[in-house]
């Protein structure tokens, strides 16, 4: 049996994160039906931090106190893309690892999306420039503003990429969908021979 279908209730709160050591970018979206609009977005800046442990500290305590603000329903975060630098992904794996605790700790559902993939529903293209993906952003929510950097939008196209995953007619399938051999096992009625 397919799992039930994630659906965003008439009237939500996402929370996006992109991840980072040093730099941490989050952005909260207000989901009416199809409509989006951007609540806040910012950055959480460590760059005068050198302790790693109080790095991830302060990590926990903003998206607590963003969660505790801005009560979102859902909580979305960026994988980590892998490159040539494994003490890099470590670190970036603890900062995401913090995140989630603290989203789980609030008992909000946590869905990761992988870099390319919130760039492909954002903009159409898995390979877009940050700057299409902010000039997409602004379109989708009538918004005038420039970033004052890339992490707090990039975070907010996390939380648009969950909600418009979340409208797909392919969110009823579940996550848990095995491809074509369940869709027809769940699905007799609609096989012709």
């Amino acid at each position: 049996m397919p799992a039930p279908a994630k659906v965003i209730p008439a009237s939500s709160v996402i929370l996006g994160i992109d991840p980072g050591t040093v730099v941490m970018g989050y952005g909260l979206i207000r989901c009416e039906g199809k409509a989006i609009s951007l609540l806040h977005m910012g950055t959480l800046n460590m760059h005068w931090e050198h302790d790693v442990f109080e790095r991830l500290q302060r990590i926990y305590n903003t998206i607590d106190e963003v969660i505790k603000q801005y009560q979102p329903q859902h909580f979305a975060i960026e994988a980590p893309f892998y490159g040539k630098n494994v003490q890099s992904m470590l670190k970036l794996g603890r900062a995401q690892g913090v995140a989630i605790a603290c989203a789980m700790q609030h008992g909000l559902p946590v869905t990761e999306y992988s870099p390319k993939k919130v760039k492909q529903v954002v903009t159409g293209n898995g390979n877009a420039d940050k700057e299409r993906v902010w000039a997409m952003l602004q379109h989708y929510m009538k918004l005038t503003e420039k970033p004052k950097g890339f992490d707090a939008s990039d975070a907010v196209a996390v939380a648009v990429c969950h909600h418009f995953t979340l409208q797909s007619p392919l969110a009823a399938l579940g996550s848990k969908s095995k491809g074509w051999d369940a869709f027809i096992k769940n699905n007799p009625g609609r096989v012709k021979e």
